[in-house]
């Protein structure tokens, strides 16, 4: 479909594209739709970022100790900036030694290196450990959850507030189910050096040998990390990650009633996430899609193709099918050059989050010389005077 409206009156052009995909013979599932039992979830599969479960996701809620992956982010981040070392050691204080809950029995008179403490939050969640961490990184605790809760805005955290570096109760202490999977996100793709500390499956300081609280690392499920929580008010909670071949997810659940319930949700989130969609790729890269009007060029066209390889993930049960259309603004004013974004091809996957994919020039346009535009001015005053006809 070509367009031939003038600059000033530039319009969207839609192409149907479904001819043109690979994946025009696969279409969208009952299968995709998921209840969960949990008061609030997220399921994003980290490969393609397609969201395959959402519930209640942007909500702040108390996080319990999920909120323990901000202490590890910002302790990550300190290492990498050389702000501090893994064998760096930090003190104890009498406040981080007295905290309550899973601890990992830090004394005061101990001095803990930095990998220590990354252990003992990962793996034993020692509330004493994340207050040694926001100590020795900041002055204060609260010194470290106001930068926290900077951070967070930075990464893109909108619905979190970190009032502690544990996860203690809190009334202003909040963070969502997005955030939770954004943060867990950044820690397996930023962080890989440190994030298998987060598998172990037990570790000992000062003599006490403690089993990791994550639940279902050796069941064969793929799950390989992050952080449970609990609290009366938040309920029974995880953030994990699993990965399946080439495949990876991570999912954050919230408000369950008990250790036995969280631990059955989590595996029926992984086993649906990963035996109900599969990852195809719908358009190799470099294929033309199309075409689009050029005005004032040496050439009055210039094809649409993708840069890269369109992957998308798709459930496996099938009954309607994909859409999928070109999209672009026309016609286009030349010069243009090789590689110019100059539209979107628009995926439509039911029950799926839309998929929107840039649209380059296949080739570079020259603006015409002389003679090209004074033909292109003919058209122009030949267009008016017609309409201006039609309109008497």
């Amino acid at each position: 479909m070509r367009t031939h409206a003038l600059p000033a009156l530039r319009r969207l052009t839609r192409h149907a594209a479904a001819a043109c995909l690979a994946a025009a013979s696969f279409a969208a599932p009952a299968a995709a739709s998921f209840d969960t039992v949990a008061e609030a979830a997220y399921v994003m599969d980290l490969n393609t970022g397609t969201t395959l479960l959402d519930k209640n996701a942007d909500e702040p809620r108390p996080p319990a100790s999920m909120s323990k992956l901000v202490t590890l982010n910002m302790l990550f981040e300190a290492i990498e900036s050389g702000q501090v070392a893994l064998d760096d050691s930090f003190s104890v204080s009498s406040r981080a030694r007295n905290m309550g809950g899973s601890r990992m029995f830090l004394d005061e008179g101990d001095r803990p290196t930095v990998e220590e403490l990354i252990r003992g939050i990962a793996v034993l969640s020692g509330n004493d450990a994340t207050v040694t961490v926001a100590e020795g990184l900041a002055g204060s605790e609260a010194n470290f959850a106001t930068q926290a809760t900077q951070r967070a805005r930075e990464l893109g955290l909108e619905n979190t507030t970190i009032a502690n570096a544990s996860g203690w109760p809190h009334p202003e202490h909040r963070m969502s189910m997005r955030d939770l999977a954004i943060l867990s996100a950044r820690l397996i793709e930023e962080f890989p050096q440190y994030y298998e500390y987060l598998s172990e499956p037990e570790w000992s300081y000062g003599g006490i040998t403690q089993a990791n609280r994550l639940p279902l690392l050796d069941e064969g499920l793929g799950l390989d990390g992050l952080k449970t929580g609990f609290t009366s008010e938040a309920g029974y909670a995880l953030a994990g990650s699993a990965q399946q071949g080439d495949r990876r997810i991570v999912f954050v659940i919230g408000g369950l009633d008990s250790e036995e319930e969280r631990v059955e949700e989590a595996e029926r989130i992984i086993n649906w996430a990963f035996r109900q969609f599969r990852e195809h790729t719908l358009v190799e890269p470099g294929t033309r899609l199309g075409s689009a009007e050029v005005w004032m060029g040496q050439g009055d066209s210039v094809g649409l193709v993708v840069e890269d390889a369109v992957r998308a993930l798709l459930p496996i049960q099938v009954q309607d099918a994909i859409g999928a259309e070109l999209v672009h603004e026309g016609p286009i004013e030349a010069p243009v050059a090789e590689g110019a974004r100059i539209g979107e091809l628009v995926i439509e996957i039911p029950e799926l989050e839309t998929l929107r994919v840039p649209l380059v020039a296949e080739h570079a346009v020259e603006r015409g010389g002389f003679g090209v535009r004074l033909r292109t001015a003919a058209e122009l005053l030949t267009q008016r005077l017609l309409r201006e006809a039609a309109d008497l």
